[in-house]
């Protein structure tokens, strides 16, 4: 799912629960739909820097040989 995909879903989440609550009198959500479309991408931006950044990304020379011995040793069991 796109980070856009996920944002449009909870905005029109977040619409539903403003329109029902305006509904039966209550105070509506205090923030509009660009602040929450801000929020979702922001969330979803660290979730995947921090996916990214945890995932063994070899740079190096023996970094990228050490890869390769472990994949060899994997294919041996």
């Amino acid at each position: 799912m796109s980070a856009d995909t996920l944002a449009r879903t909870i905005c029109l989440t977040v619409a539903l629960i403003n329109q029902f609550l305006a509904m039966f009198g209550k105070e509506v959500l205090p923030f509009g739909e660009d602040a929450i479309y801000q929020t979702v991408t922001i969330i979803f931006t660290l979730v995947t820097s921090v996916i990214a950044w945890w995932k063994n990304n070899s740079v190096t020379k023996e970094a990228k040989a050490a890869d390769i011995y472990l994949k060899k040793l994997k294919e041996r069991e």
